[in-house]
């Protein structure tokens, strides 16, 4: 992949990250104690912030090299 398609990516992935984090602020106000549900949100939130990471590392240039 390209800088600039890395970059698409990274930030479409940001924005799902956003949204999921968003959506667990809903149901957890909401009262709704679905906590299966919590817990799957917040996982693929973990899942998204790897691959945030993994992409990010990739864009930075290695200093040392």
């Amino acid at each position: 992949m390209s800088d600039e398609e890395l970059r698409q990516r990274l930030e479409l992935l940001r924005i799902e990250h956003r949204d999921l984090d968003e959506a667990v602020r809903a149901l957890l106000e909401s009262g709704n104690q679905d906590q299966l549900r919590v817990a799957r949100l917040k996982k693929r939130k973990l899942q998204l912030r790897d691959r945030i990471i993994l992409i990010e590392n990739q864009l930075i240039p290695d200093i040392l090299a």
